[in-house]
Order: C-alpha cells, then structure tokens, then sequence
C-alpha cells in the first residue's frame, strides 16, 4: 500500500513529529505486548546484543538514558527485570544478552518488517532523506535545550 502526502502538506512541527513517533511506537508496542516486553526493556535488550564490546550495567544505564531520557533507577529497574527473564545475563562486571534475548529480537524484528516496510514504503528518497536532515538538527536542538535546562 502506498500512500502520499497531501497537495498542501501541513509544516513540520513539534505536533506533527509528537503524532508520528507515537503512531509507530503504538505500532511496535503491539508487537513488544505479543512478547511480553516493554518499549525501554526492548531498547535496553537491543542496546545489550548491538553494543560492540559487553557493556557494565551502569555503561548501558548511561547510553539508553541518552536516548530515551529516562530516570536511571527506571533503567536500573529495566535491567533487573531483563535479567530476572533471562534476556540478559551478568559476565564479570558486564552484561550480555542471551540466546534467548537474541532471538527474542529477531522475533519481534521479523514481526515488525513488513509493518515497518508498510509504513516507510513508497516515500521517495529525497523526503526520507530532508526528513532525515531536520529530524537530525531537531534532536541536537532539542539536547542542547534539555542539557541547558537540567545544568
């Protein structure tokens, strides 16, 4: 299915970015529910398997906070109950994601494909690409704004 925009697109604002990620988010929590993940445990599970190298607990808690601004204790709750289900595990003073934690990723990311493909499909290059550019100086805006108020 391919959809296009509007002749008279509205602008690009804080509403109209708001709208977008909740309706993918919602989208993506419906397939986290059918496993029984949360949005942040699946954020922290994926920042686990992809790290480079294995991550300590509070290295992970650093990095998912950065991009999802949230409270560490909240995080720190979300690593616990991901070790609790066996998704992650302690080596040493690092944690790893499981056997299990991987292929609960490629589960929910083989369910989420052709979803993603439906939504992001038919939208030209060059949009996805100035999309891309604005979405980009937006964030870095917006920490700047974040680091300022919370200095």
């Amino acid at each position: 299915m391919t959809t296009t925009a509007p002749a008279t697109a509205p602008s690009a604002d804080a509403r109209a970015l708001g709208l977008a990620h909740y309706a993918a988010r919602g989208v993506l929590e419906h397939v986290l529910a059918r496993h029984g993940l949360t949005f942040q445990q699946q954020v922290v599970l994926r920042a686990a398997a992809t790290a480079d190298a294995p991550q300590t607990p509070d290295d992970l808690i650093i990095q998912v906070q950065v991009s999802l601004k949230a409270d560490p204790a909240d995080l720190r709750a979300t690593l616990d109950e991901l070790l609790a289900r066996q998704l992650l595990v302690e080596d040493g003073a690092h944690l790893r994601s499981t056997d299990t934690g991987h292929e609960l990723l490629a589960a929910v990311g083989a369910e989420t494909a052709p979803l993603s493909a439906r939504i992001w499909g038919g939208i030209p290059a060059e949009d996805l690409a100035a999309a891309g550019r604005v979405l980009a100086l937006v964030t870095e805006r917006a920490n700047t704004e974040l680091a300022a108020l919370t200095a």
